[in-house]
């Protein structure tokens, strides 16, 4: 079984070169990559931050690679 790593808002927000309130409102406005509540922390699975980068950029490329 693989380990789940996990990452807090600054840290998505350091992955994505901006600022941590820009996560906070991708939250609230349900844009960004899924995260959940643990206690008063707010978590994101690495691996569903992974995926919805590489969503973001395959919609914004139209889905295919740059030649």
């Amino acid at each position: 079984m693989s380990e789940v790593r996990y990452l807090t808002t600054p840290e998505v927000a350091e992955l994505c070169r901006t600022a941590p309130e820009t996560v906070r409102y991708w939250r609230h406005i349900r844009k960004g990559p899924a995260s959940f509540k643990l206690g008063r922390r707010v978590l994101y699975a690495a691996e569903d931050v992974e995926a919805w980068l590489k969503a973001e950029r395959e919609a914004q490329s139209g889905g295919g690679d740059a030649a």
